[in-house]
Formats: C-alpha cells, sequence, structure tokens
C-alpha cells in the first residue's frame, strides 16, 4: 500500500521536522526533489510560470553545478532553491561527519547563486537522530504530509492526481520529483493538479 499521506504517527514521532505549515488560508507549499534535470525541470518551470506558481526545489548539489542556467531561471521566476545534500545522500547509510561535509557542499553551490535560506530535505526522508541533532540549529529540516508518489512505477498518473489532491490540505507540503523516474507521472499530474487548486482559490508559495 502506497501511502500519500504522511501518517500522524511519524510527525508525531518526529516534531523536529517540519512537515506542514499551519494555516487556515488557502496555501500550498509544493516541492520538487532532484534537479535540477533539462527537461523535466523546465517543464515545471513552465508549468508553475502559466499558473503563477511559485514552489520550493530540493536540490542536489552536483545537479546545481551541472545546470547553472535552470537554476538561475528558477530563481529568476520566484522560486526558492534549497538543500537535498550534494550527492543524493541516505542519512541511515552515512556516517555523520560524511553527511554533514556533504550538505556544506550543496550549501556552497546555493550561496554562489545567492540563495542564503537554509532548508534541508533529507534524500528519501532518510535522516538519524544523531544527524538531526547536529543540523536543527543551523537548518530547517522540511519532509512533507502529501507524497505524490509521482516516482512510483506502481502508480498510474491518474491515481497519482487524484490521491495528491486527495491528500491535500491547506498548509500542506507536497512532495513531487524532477527527476526521470516521475517524469511520465508528473508530466500528466502537476498542470492538472495545479489547475485543480488554482480554481479552488489556493496560492501556491515557497516555503
Amino acid at each position: 500500500m502506497f501511502l500519500h499521506k504522511t501518517p500522524t504517527v511519524i510527525r508525531w514521532l518526529y516534531p523536529q521536522l517540519k512537515w506542514t505549515v499551519p494555516t487556515d488560508e488557502k496555501i500550498i507549499h509544493l516541492t520538487f526533489d532532484d534537479g535540477p534535470i533539462p527537461g523535466i525541470t523546465d517543464f515545471i518551470l513552465d508549468s508553475l510560470w502559466e499558473h503563477q506558481a511559485n514552489a520550493t526545489f530540493f536540490c542536489v548539489g552536483d545537479n546545481l553545478q551541472k545546470h547553472p542556467q535552470i537554476a538561475k531561471r528558477a530563481i529568476n521566476e520566484g522560486h526558492l532553491l534549497a538543500n537535498h545534500t550534494y550527492n543524493h545522500l541516505n542519512g541511515w547509510d552515512t556516517n555523520t561527519c560524511e553527511y554533514l561535509q556533504n550538505i556544506e557542499k550543496c550549501t556552497e553551490q546555493l550561496l554562489q547563486l545567492g540563495q542564503k535560506k537554509k532548508l534541508l530535505r533529507p534524500p528519501y526522508g532518510k535522516i538519524r537522530r544523531e544527524q538531526i541533532s547536529r543540523l536543527k540549529m543551523e537548518y530547517d529540516i522540511i519532509m512533507w504530509d502529501v507524497l505524490s508518489g509521482d516516482y512510483s512505477r506502481k502508480i498510474d498518473p491518474q491515481s497519482c492526481l487524484q490521491n495528491s489532491i486527495k491528500a491535500t490540505r491547506p498548509g500542506s507540503i507536497v512532495l513531487f520529483h524532477d527527476n526521470i523516474k516521475a517524469e511520465k507521472n508528473l508530466k500528466y499530474t502537476l498542470p492538472r493538479y495545479l489547475q485543480h487548486f488554482k480554481r479552488a482559490g489556493y496560492q501556491f508559495k515557497t516555503l
């Protein structure tokens, strides 16, 4: 079973992580992990521009170094770039010293682009308590309460869309991906998701 909505018990176990942005207003926080990647990130930016939506991109530092022009476009169009480690490291499988160094290497890339706000999303959502303890004084560690599942081969595009819409609430942090695995589901889901919530009077804002 694929969980599009993050279970309350997981959020309760990790209260030091940010899962939502509490609000009574019709605001959604779209986030995209893993880019920038030519083609798919460009498609996302085109879709966001068309719907006057802003988003937060959790970028892999190596991809930032390879594709700075896409990153600069995102910034120029009002989006926020944030940290997803330099090499997409799994915190559970990485010693803390190496993990922190990899995050800092990504931060250096972000600073070169003028992005000073320190937001971090651990790849795969996997981060150890020791790593949280070392990072939380410097970074806001951002998780999600809606997982689109766009990357999963077990989910068809229509299910990806319907379940993402169903799970979304005011203040939701919604996770999509700008990577090749997600391309098929994302290209179907994202424009329709944006259209649905714009018609319902929602705004899409950066974190």
